[in-house]
């Protein structure tokens, strides 16, 4: 992304992944407040989705509020990686799947309705690839998709607290709109009307449910949805320790605090295989600018006292937003 073009699209890119406006009109509302006409802040997001720098606006869900998901990783044969690689991302289950530097190279993220389903599916994908899966599931959140602040590198973060709660079962009219909303908010001058027509419902009845998902911490956010290495951060890695449990929530909120701290976590540990608890994601626009921040990190919380790896991203084979709408709800709505 060059310069010119980062600066005029900056705010747009930056300011609305949280706090988009959930109004009737909200290519306008961002108009008003950035001094641009209406026409011109669709034109920019069209050319910015065009581009490949935005996924979509829209919405992003907590985990463990909705359905089930697991981070998931395989040891594939490097000459068969593409391949089972492929194999993995068919799954519509399976949103994230990169390759990454280690004995376990293959790590991908699978969502579903059920833990019926997801265990469905990551016993299908152990069988097609002829690799046995190990499952971590998430077990303390720290940060988890809050935005990726393209401007904060090196600047300690804001808190911003977590809505808690567990499993909240969705109405059926909710459940449709989840699915409707799985494309994305369309760049139009109503888009939340022509959602709430295919879901069935008003457009009051729209933007009130989704603020309601907001408050009741269903929803991480609503916003853009940027793609990191399209905006130059191209050099990425997952930075995991193996820290006593009793330590593990205290050093999760000091790495969640950092900036360059782009996710954080504490997951189930799957023995003796991977003996690791608390991960980490710092991005970069070099791989030694992310071994520099990573080690800043470590040497000033202490971390590197415990067993710790470090596992650089080779290649992006999939990445999208969760879905945890069943097939049968996406096929109503046209998009399965």
């Amino acid at each position: 992304m060059n310069n010119a073009t980062h600066g005029a699209s900056f705010p747009l890119l930056n300011d609305y992944q949280r706090d988009f406006p959930l109004v009737s009109e909200p290519f306008a509302r961002i108009g008003a407040a950035q001094g641009l006409a209406e026409a011109e802040v669709l034109a920019q997001y069209r050319r910015l989705q065009a581009e490949g720098l935005v996924s979509r606006i829209g919405p992003v869900f907590a985990p463990r509020r909705i359905g089930v998901s697991t981070l998931a990783a395989l040891a594939a044969p490097p000459e068969r990686l593409e391949w089972v690689a492929e194999r993995v991302s068919t799954h519509p289950e399976v949103n994230h799947n990169y390759g990454r530097e280690h004995r376990y190279n293959l790590w991908f993220v699978a969502t579903a309705p059920d833990a019926q389903r997801l265990q469905a599916v990551l016993g299908a994908i152990e069988s097609e690839s002829g690799c046995p899966v190990i499952a971590l599931p998430l077990e303390e959140e720290f940060h988890i998709d809050l935005g990726f602040d393209l401007g904060a590198a090196g600047r300690q973060r804001a808190a911003v607290p977590g809505k808690g709660g567990g499993l909240v079962e969705l109405s059926a009219a909710e459940r449709t709109l989840m699915a409707v909303l799985q494309g994305g908010l369309p760049l139009e001058q109503r888009p939340f009307r022509t959602l709430a027509e295919r879901a069935g419902m008003t457009e009051e009845a729209l933007l009130a449910t989704l603020q309601g998902w907001l408050e009741r911490g269903i929803l991480k956010r609503f916003g853009v949805v940027v793609r990191h290495h399209e905006l130059g951060f191209t050099a990425n890695a997952m930075c995991v320790w193996d820290v006593p449990d009793a330590r593990a929530s205290e050093l999760g909120a000091r790495l969640a605090a950092e900036s360059d701290v782009t996710l954080c976590y504490r997951r189930r540990r799957s023995l003796p295989d991977w003996p690791y608890n608390l991960f980490c994601m710092i991005h970069g626009k070099a791989r030694e600018e992310v071994l520099a921040r990573r080690q800043e990190l470590a040497d000033r919380l202490g971390l590197d006292a415990w067993p710790h790896d470090l596992l650089f991203s080779t290649r992006r084979f999939k990445q999208q937003g969760a879905c945890y709408a069943r097939h049968d709800e996406l096929r109503q709505v046209g998009h399965g």
